[in-house]
């Protein structure tokens, strides 16, 4: 039986700015950046959730996907077709402001939803999160 999400992926285009963008711009930790041959292995996640780590993935060629398939995904990413998740928090409109001082892009503003408040910003990469607050 399957018990809880612990890894997720999001492609990035460059590992060392996306580190950045999601240590310094959006607040979280580091959990693992470690050289595995050529291949770096960089894991992030929100202080409040230390059980999740978030595999900022190099968008290359490598394993599974090949130069090709590497490089339209690089097109869509760059379009912002992908959205990769919903962070959630306790004040929309608070964290919506301090994220943007800080320098991150909002596509979307806080916006009262049936669901709750919800902000839609974008990583360095062009991925897209909603930032929710529920009701």
């Amino acid at each position: 039986m399957i018990q809880r999400l612990s890894h997720t992926t999001v492609f990035v285009t460059d590992q060392d700015a996306a580190r950045d963008f999601y240590v310094n711009k959006l607040g979280f930790e580091i959990r693992d950046d470690q050289m595995m041959g050529e291949f770096r292995w960089l894991t992030v996640g929100p202080k409040g959730q230390p059980d999740l780590r978030i595999v900022l993935m190099k968008l290359a060629p490598f394993g599974h996907m090949d130069a090709e398939s590497a490089e339209t995904m690089k097109k869509l990413q760059e379009k912002g077709v992908f959205g990769a998740g919903v962070f959630e928090t306790a004040d929309c409109q608070k964290t919506y402001e301090e994220l943007v001082a800080r320098g991150v892009e909002f596509v979307a503003p806080p916006e009262k939803k049936f669901y709750g408040t919800e902000a839609i910003f974008r990583d360095n990469s062009g991925n897209w999160f909603s930032l929710t607050e529920h009701k």
